[in-house]
């Protein structure tokens, strides 16, 4: 048995079991078509092994032309295979370039096999011998034909597409592939060309073998095609923990969104739709199937809230091109009920700013709006009391401040009933002594005003005030009381000092508050520190700052942090709710009230006040 035997059919065996193996790849995994290309590459290959060992061992020159014109059945179908996985598998190469190659081929095979001349050879060849492998072959001696630059110019054009296909996917930095597809193919094709030239053109005496080099090229790309599930095995190794760690960051979401009782949305701006989860479906009393855009959700809030949360997400948006936002709503339900939301939610922005995406949280804390509104009614009547407790304080204060008009309206009235007895009375007299008496009773009726606005219970009443007017206010309510303890009560507040926004009774509290507690620091303290100073002080351009000082032995730094607590006092017989309700009062107002220690020795409590709009600017 000769080698050519044994050679050629494992040859078309090889080529023909690769086939069999990439066709049903390809049947079963649809996605690529690289897979079917190499199978017609690699059947081809085979039906070329079997033509070239016809022409190889033909015996007439009829049976050796027959052989090579049917070669180019194959030979057509291998090259445009090749062209077309370079250009599936590599995603590379100019596709007018494949299509070019495809239609020079298809032209070179029908003048093949439409024509009777021999497209190789002027005239029928003359057959002569070569030995190969210790066996005789056949070769041609004839002059060949202008018309296999043809089939030739194909190969050379898969050349230069295989080259720029190549060259593309070096680029992108797949090398490797670039290497084992673009140079083996490069490789085999040059080395058939050049013996192609060389055997045709009479240059080299060997016979024409072009099987090997096609088996090259198909074993090549199958080793390719073949690594990359084994290349895939670790990707798919990183998937699979990937996907682990992703269900396992999943289970974590979903425990923390249950634990928090949170539903999440995500709002498609530029299409208006809403996405939501279960339970944020359920917070609005929306179907689970129901389809959402956001004028329906709009729609389930309470008109008093849906500008308030236009404006939060606008300040979002604006605020360094995209940020977050939380806001606390309402929602009317379908049956008339109202419900507290409380959202948090990221705005995600385009190039132009122009918000695209946004998604958010929201939780129910319609029990504890309750309990805030509870809370704050207890505060009012915390602070009901207060005021009651501080008018003990202040009742011989007070009574003092009444019984001098009523006692100047007293002796007024005595001096006009003598007046009176005369026979001829002094008109003129008269008229001065009752302009003295209304006078007085102006100012008893302001008294008792004050006193009543001390002890009535109610909201904030936010109105524009002059700082100076309420300072003087409690200054003349507490002079009394501070001549009796023998205390000098400074005021520093400048005339033009801006009007601030706020409560006029609840300010007054604060205020009296702070004052009475530089009074009760001072017992037991020198004579030349026995003085309380009140100033206010423009803080920037949207505040107001006053400030209450006294002379006493201060407040300790470690007791600083906690004397704004409930409950918390310093005195023996204290309270411990001044401070705490002073200070919810404050941030009621929109300000902040805390202490400091002086150096010189005391204390200095200060609050800040918002400017009146009217001002601000």
């Amino acid at each position: 048995m000769s080698w050519v035997t044994v050679i050629w059919p494992m040859i078309a065996s090889a080529c023909l079991t690769l086939a069999a193996i990439y066709w049903l790849v390809w049947y079963r995994h649809r996605a690529s078509w690289a897979p079917l290309f190499l199978a017609l590459a690699a059947a081809s290959t085979t039906a070329f092994t079997f033509c070239e060992l016809s022409w190889l061992r033909a015996e007439t020159p009829d049976d050796f032309v027959t052989a090579m014109r049917w070669a180019h059945v194959p030979m057509f179908v291998w090259l445009v295979s090749i062209a077309w996985f370079v250009r599936d598998y590599l995603h590379a190469g100019r596709r007018w370039l494949a299509w070019a190659i495809c239609g020079l081929c298809a032209f070179s095979l029908l003048l093949t096999l439409l024509t009777p001349q021999n497209l190789n050879y002027r005239e029928l060849p003359r057959l002569g011998q070569v030995q190969l492998l210790g066996e005789s072959f056949t070769v041609a001696e004839a002059a060949p034909t202008p018309w296999m630059l043809v089939g030739q110019s194909a190969a050379v054009m898969l050349l230069i597409f295989v080259a720029d296909a190549g060259v593309t996917v070096w680029r992108r930095g797949d090398r490797r592939k670039a290497l084992m597809v673009g140079g083996s193919i490069a490789f085999f094709l040059l080395a058939a060309l050049g013996l192609s030239i060389a055997v045709l053109w009479g240059q080299l005496q060997v016979p024409l073998v072009f099987s090997v080099l096609n088996l090259g090229v198909v074993a090549v790309l199958a080793y390719q095609l073949s690594g990359d599930p084994l290349r895939a095995v670790p990707l798919v190794r990183e998937l699979q923990v990937s996907e682990a760690g992703l269900r396992e960051s999943e289970a974590r979401l979903s425990l923390a969104v249950d634990a928090g009782d949170l539903g999440i949305w995500i709002w498609d701006v530029a299409r208006h739709e809403i996405w939501g989860s279960d339970r944020w479906r359920a917070l609005f009393a929306f179907a689970p199937s129901e389809h959402l855009n956001v004028h329906e959700v709009l729609d389930r809030l309470h008109p008093d809230d849906r500008e308030a949360l236009r404006q939060t997400r606008a300040m979002a948006v604006a605020a360094s091109q995209g940020g977050r936002y939380q806001a606390e709503y309402r929602v009317i339900l379908p049956d008339g009920s109202t419900r507290w939301l409380s959202s948090l939610a990221r705005v995600e922005v385009d190039r132009t700013g122009q918000p695209v995406l946004m998604r958010g949280t929201a939780r129910d804390v319609t029990a504890r709006k309750h309990a805030e509104q509870e809370t704050q009614l207890l505060q009012q009547q915390i602070a009901h009391a207060g005021r009651v407790s501080l008018m003990g304080q202040l009742a011989s204060a007070l009574a003092h401040e009444i019984s001098q008009p009523l006692g100047a309206i007293l002796r007024n009235a005595e001096a006009a009933g003598l007046y009176l007895q005369h026979p001829s009375p002094d008109l003129d007299e008269l008229r001065e002594i009752i302009a003295d008496i209304k006078k007085d009773d102006e100012r008893a009726s302001q008294v008792i005003a004050h006193m009543r606005a001390l002890l009535r219970r109610h909201a904030l009443d936010m109105r524009r005030l002059d700082v100076g007017a309420l300072v003087r206010d409690v200054v003349a309510l507490v002079r009394a009381d501070a001549a009796t303890r023998q205390v000098t009560l400074d005021v520093d507040v400048p005339g033009d000092l801006q009007h601030v926004r706020g409560d006029w009774v609840h300010l007054q509290q604060v205020l009296l508050n702070l004052i009475l507690n530089g009074m009760d620091a001072l017992d037991g303290a020198r004579m030349e520190d026995r003085r309380v100073s009140v100033t206010a002080r423009l803080e920037d351009a949207r505040l107001v700052a006053i400030a209450v000082r006294d002379g006493g032995p201060g407040v300790p730094a470690d007791l600083l942090p906690q004397i704004f607590d409930p409950f918390f006092t310093t005195k023996p017989n204290g309270m411990g709710m001044g401070l705490p309700i002073s200070r919810t009062i404050i941030e009621a107002h929109g300000g902040r009230l805390w202490a400091e220690g002086r150096n010189g020795g005391g204390a200095a409590f200060r609050f800040t006040l918002p400017i009146a709009e009217e001002t601000a600017g």
